[in-house]
């Protein structure tokens, strides 16, 4: 398998705008997780429209197999020129990953990356080509694990100008800060928030430009398999066990239901302990399976994650609070963690049998909500930039 990513964002929008004129896009290739940061002109609906062409231009392109010269060109050729300004829609970079340790940046205006190895910072060397007279700075590299890459958009160097700090933040300063923070911080989101928390606090939290700090961290693969529900033919039970049991000594696995906790229980003839602690009143407690990291109840637990996770892709959503919430001892809390922070490949086991508890018999399975939490589980998750697979018993 290779190489695997952790990759997140986070984006403050420019004080009292209701979007954001930068825009991020996570893509995965066969062979390769592209991390792409487009920044557009200016603030507001404008450029927001032109961050989202400009990004979206490029990553289609880039996972047809476009090179960077026919990228360029066809934004060059697509998106209109500031009349008053003379100077370009959008700056943008991209990175991209390949599962064998291979490395692409390319950059065109932007702050430059910020790499981190071995609690180091690697210098990037000016590569500088012109394409379209624009100059374009382009550099390849290889990759190993614990490696940090951090894209940055030019809200970030204005941090403070005028205010806090004369002249911005400087680059070597968010440099220093991202290597203290790397040191202490898990996962790409609690780095992306460190920095973004930093540039928020220098702009006295009334940013004075769109600021969007995109981590891509590499780091060992963490399949998690998730199992949820009975399976439809209870002669099925063993088969689908054995499939959710199956995987690495990379592999975590949860099981969220209690007919299910139970089935695994008794197939793999492990015991089943509920814990006593009702940590939140809406939410059941965990149980314990000795060999499975988590244990919870179905619908409810799974209703949370979704919420949570939902919280985690709005991105402007991901706070103090938000890991205060994610960081609590409830079963939702703990499964959405996981998904989060310690997943980088989701394999779903999904029973079909109707549970009685909450579902009409007289509806057809597709219409239940178990079947529902998981279509919208599957979607949110592999909008996090992670792969997943569903597989029904």
């Amino acid at each position: 398998m290779g190489v695997t990513v952790d990759v997140a964002y986070k984006s403050l929008n420019k004080f009292n705008e209701v979007l954001c004129g930068d825009k991020v896009e996570l893509l995965q290739t066969e062979n390769s997780n592209i991390m792409i940061l487009a920044d557009g002109m200016g603030s507001g609906v404008k450029a927001n429209i032109l961050a989202t062409l400009t990004s979206k231009i490029l990553g289609t392109m880039f996972l047809n197999g476009a090179t960077l010269e026919e990228c360029v060109e066809t934004i060059v050729e697509t998106l209109p020129v500031c009349q008053v300004r003379q100077v370009a829609y959008s700056t943008f970079s991209i990175l991209q990953v390949f599962h064998n340790g291979d490395a692409y940046l390319v950059e065109f205006d932007n702050p430059s990356c910020i790499f981190i190895r071995a609690g180091e910072l690697v210098p990037i060397p000016q590569n500088i080509r012109v394409i379209q007279n624009k100059k374009i700075n382009e550099y390849r590299f290889r990759v190993k694990k614990g490696d940090a890459l951090v894209l940055m958009s030019d809200g970030t160097i204005h941090a403070g100008v005028g205010q806090l700090l004369n002249f911005g933040w400087l680059w070597e300063d968010i440099a220093a800060y991202a290597l203290k923070q790397y040191r202490i911080t898990i996962s790409a989101i609690r780095l992306a928030t460190a920095l973004s928390r930093a540039c928020d606090e220098l702009y006295q939290f009334r940013p004075g430009d769109d600021t969007t700090v995109a981590v891509m961290r590499i780091i060992d693969r963490k399949p998690v398999h998730l199992m949820t529900g009975p399976a439809r033919n209870p002669e099925d039970d063993t088969a689908m066990v054995a499939e959710f049991m199956s995987g690495d000594e990379f592999t975590k696995r949860m099981v969220c239901g209690g007919t299910s906790a139970n089935i695994v229980a008794r197939t793999t003839k492990k015991s089943l302990d509920v814990s006593l602690d009702y940590n939140d009143p809406d939410i059941p407690p965990i149980a314990y399976i000795d060999g499975i990291e988590l244990v919870t109840e179905g619908v409810l637990t799974l209703n949370r994650v979704l919420q949570l996770l939902r919280r985690y892709v709005k991105n402007e959503a991901v706070t103090e609070e938000f890991f205060l919430e994610l960081d609590k001892p409830n079963g939702a809390s703990m499964v959405a963690k996981m998904l989060i922070e310690d997943c980088t490949e989701l394999k779903l086991y999904v029973g079909k049998a109707i549970n009685s508890a909450y579902q009409n018999p007289g509806l057809p399975f597709d219409l239940g909500i178990r079947q529902n939490l998981v279509e919208q589980l599957k979607h949110t998750v592999e909008e996090m930039g992670k792969k997943v697979t569903v597989t029904y018993y």
